[in-house]
């Protein structure tokens, strides 16, 4: 994982669009997040066919720090990657309106759900969809940007501030086991670089460890 890369951010599709010549021929389904009063304020996750992820986002790795880009790729699941996809066919490819149009609900960031292959293009925006297909998606890729949001801390915290390791770790042990975060693999290189630090108490390790092998489960399919 590659963290506080300084990258730029691609631009997201805000509007559905006509196919075009520059659409890839492998099909990808991205996920994109604009919430200015949150952290992070934006970030998206992109998965193609193969299950190849690609993630973005600008935010702060603590809060006294200001807000910069952050980049990372890793392989989704074979599960996850089904699930994508599936949801996106009964979503049929986010060709319509997705959002609920009710303005009295809560504002929860602009999102977009967008699908390209090699014979469309669509992207629909919402803030809340009625859509079950379109709240499956969004509730997996937050699950997703919620881990990789832990990866950034985890490998400042190993690199600034030790100490803060453990609290981090319990927080994200916590929310593994009560299936708030999903895709724990993407984050296990900096996991592994933890484990092997002699200089890190044992008992952060042993947390790092564990959430390793969680993941790795997970990622076996089981």
């Amino acid at each position: 994982m590659a963290v506080l890369a300084l990258a730029a951010m691609c631009t997201p599709l805000r509007s559905q669009q006509a196919v075009s010549g520059n659409a890839p021929s492998t099909a990808t389904v991205t996920f994109t997040l604009d919430f200015p009063q949150s952290n992070p304020a934006h970030y998206s996750i992109s998965v193609d066919a193969t299950g190849h992820a690609r993630y973005e986002c600008i935010g702060k790795i603590a809060e006294d720090s200001e807000s910069q880009p952050d980049r990372a790729e890793f392989e989704v699941s074979p599960n996850n990657r089904e699930k994508i996809f599936e949801w996106t066919k009964q979503a049929k490819y986010f060709s319509g309106k997705m959002d609920s149009g009710n303005s009295k609900l809560a504002f929860t960031g602009t999102k977009w759900l967008s699908y390209q292959d090699g014979q469309r293009s669509n992207s629909a925006q919402y803030n809340y969809s009625n859509l079950e297909p379109v709240r499956e998606l969004t509730s997996l890729f937050q699950s997703m940007a919620g881990t990789l949001e832990y990866g950034s801390r985890l490998a400042y915290y190993h690199r600034y501030q030790k100490l803060a390791l453990d609290d981090e770790l319990k927080h994200m042990e916590a929310q593994a086991k009560s299936d708030e975060l999903t895709e724990l693999q993407a984050v296990r290189p900096v996991l592994q670089e933890i484990v092997e630090d002699a200089s890190v108490i044992n008992v952060v390790r042993a947390r790092a460890k564990e959430l390793i092998e969680m993941g790795s489960g997970v990622a076996a399919g089981h």
